[in-house]
C-alpha cells in the first residue's frame, strides 16, 4: 500500500518576556516644628533709706552750751530756792543778834567778820548722763515688685514625606509566533 503524502504543520506560540523591578518608596516622618519662647521674669526691688534720728540736745545742755531760753528758765526756777536761803540765812543772823544776851561771844563782830559778797551757785547746765544722746533708728521695708515671665509654645505636627519611584517594566518579545507548514516529500520520479 503506497504511502499517503501528509502535509505536517507545526505552531509556534508567541512568548513575550516581562522584566519588571518594584516600585520603591521612601518615607519620611520628620518631627513636629516646636519652638519655645520664653519672656524673662522681671524683679524690681528698691531699698528706702531708713531714718536716722539723733538728738544730742540733752548732751549740748549738760556741757552748758544750750539754748539761752532755757538757761533763763532754770535760773529763774533756782531763784525761789535761793531767795528763801538768803531770807533763812538772815533770818538766823537776826536770831543770833538777838540772843546776844545768851550768847558769851559778840554776834555782831562774828557777824561783820563773816560778810562776804558772793552770788549763790545756780545750777544753769542740765544734767550729765551716760545716755544723754538719744539715737532713733526708723527702718523701711524693701518694695519688691516682680513681673511674671511668659512662655509661648509654637507646635506644629509637619505631614510625612513620601516619595515613590517607580520601578522598570520592559515587555519584549521573547518568541515569535509561526506557523510552519513541511509538505510532504515528492516523488517525482514516476
Amino acid at each position: 500500500m503506497p504511502e499517503i503524502p501528509q502535509i505536517r504543520i507545526s505552531q509556534q506560540y508567541a512568548r513575550i518576556g516581562i522584566d519588571a523591578d518594584l516600585g520603591r518608596y521612601e518615607m519620611k516622618q520628620p518631627r513636629p516644628t516646636f519652638e519655645l519662647e520664653q519672656t524673662n521674669a522681671k524683679m524690681e526691688i528698691r531699698q528706702p533709706r531708713g531714718e536716722l534720728e539723733i538728738d544730742q540736745s540733752k548732751a549740748w545742755d549738760a556741757l552748758s552750751r544750750t539754748n539761752i531760753l532755757e538757761v533763763m528758765q532754770r535760773i529763774y526756777g533756782q531763784a525761789r530756792e535761793v531767795a528763801m536761803k538768803g531770807i533763812a540765812r538772815i533770818v538766823e543772823d537776826g536770831n543770833r543778834m538777838a540772843a546776844i544776851h545768851k550768847n558769851k561771844a559778840d554776834a555782831i563782830l562774828e557777824l561783820a567778820s563773816d560778810v562776804t559778797v558772793s552770788f549763790p551757785e545756780m545750777e544753769y547746765a542740765g544734767e550729765a548722763a551716760f545716755d544723754n544722746v538719744d539715737v532713733r533708728y526708723t527702718p523701711h521695708r524693701p518694695e519688691i515688685e516682680t513681673i511674671r515671665g511668659e512662655v509661648k509654645l509654637n507646635t506644629r505636627v509637619n505631614p510625612p514625606e513620601v516619595d515613590y519611584y517607580r520601578g522598570k517594566l520592559d515587555i519584549y518579545m521573547l518568541q515569535y509566533n509561526k506557523v510552519e507548514i513541511t509538505p510532504p516529500a515528492i516523488d517525482i520520479k514516476v
